[in-house]
């Protein structure tokens, strides 16, 4: 069975391994620390390394090898495969869907709809999910068939060997490539946000100019690092804030000379315009370099076609 504990303000600061080996002192610091490699203990649903800091409040999960069946429940819930092979699959995943159950989401999760069209996925922890997107991100993502591949692209997230790329509709302008350097913690008067601090988590974002409109950008993104809520965070911070990103640019801002029109379609977007563009990593078996991309859904489709027409 998953668990998950958080750090108490007295243990904020230390190492993962020694913070989780505290709070779960069934298991030994030995094995914790194998399990963190293994990607069965999670900081804040991210893959992490043994010796990373943590943060009061911060949530750690833990996943025991003992126990990787899980017990979700089967659902039929549509979900794009982009490309399948006997390791792992390529997803193409829905806005608006949240990647597996937990409190407040008992069903009609990613993983639902996995176990229904790979029922044999029950056998691998967390359905073989081994990265995440936030609720209402689409996106590519990799979803693992076996335990070992499951255990190479996890190895590969933890040394960042894993490109990924995504796209965001913003409001502002930018020119030219730039990159974001700034660490992220959970944020000092919303506990359920992340933020800019200087006692945050490393965290670097890298911002290309694709397209720009009126006062408005499609933006290349990439990261370095992968903590929570990254991208929606640092581009905030540099006063890009994501168009229907409700947390992060609550007030949705608006720009000049925006016309009615448009303005009426942004303010009624269902969710932040960010999508996980590409994913690339070294395939094991071949030693190929492979590349997938995801495209767009139409809901962003549509946004960048109104804001093309105001250009």
């Amino acid at each position: 069975m998953i668990n998950t504990k958080k750090v108490p303000e007295d243990m904020s600061h230390m190492r993962l391994d020694k913070v989780s080996a505290e709070l779960f002192n069934d298991y030994s610091r030995t094995q914790i620390k194998k399990w963190i490699l293994e990607g069965r203990i999670l900081l804040n649903g991210e893959l992490a390394v043994p010796k990373e800091a943590v943060n009061l409040d911060d949530e750690i999960e833990i996943n025991p090898t003992s126990e990787k069946k899980v017990s979700w429940a089967a659902e039929d819930i549509a979900f794009e495969v982009i490309y399948e092979n006997n390791n792992f699959l390529i997803v193409n995943k829905n806005p608006n869907v949240v990647m597996h159950p937990g409190a407040g989401c008992p069903n009609g999760t990613l993983a639902n709809g996995l176990l229904h069209r790979y029922p044999e996925l029950e056998n691998i922890p967390r359905c073989g999910i081994v990265h995440r997107l936030d609720k209402d991100t689409s996106g590519i993502l990799l979803v693992a068939k076996n335990e070992k591949f499951r255990n190479y692209f996890v190895s590969l997230l933890q040394e960042r060997k894993v490109n990924k790329k995504y796209k965001a509709i913003v409001v502002g302008t930018t020119v030219g490539s730039f990159s974001i350097n700034e660490p992220i913690g959970r944020d000092k008067n919303n506990r359920i946000k992340m933020s800019v601090r200087a006692d945050g988590k490393e965290a670097e974002s890298f911002i290309k100019l694709e397209e720009s409109f009126d006062n408005y950008s499609l933006l290349d993104v990439s990261i370095a690092t992968g903590r929570t809520h990254q991208i929606r965070v640092h581009l905030s911070s540099v006063k890009l804030p994501i168009i229907g990103d409700k947390t992060y640019n609550p007030s949705g801002h608006i720009a000049k000379k925006t016309s009615p029109e448009l303005t009426d379609f942004i303010r009624n977007f269902p969710r932040q315009a960010l999508h996980s563009a590409s994913l690339s990593f070294y395939d094991p078996d071949s030693d190929d370099y492979l590349y997938f991309e995801a495209d767009m859904h139409d809901d962003m489709k549509s946004l960048l076609a109104k804001l093309k027409k105001q250009k």
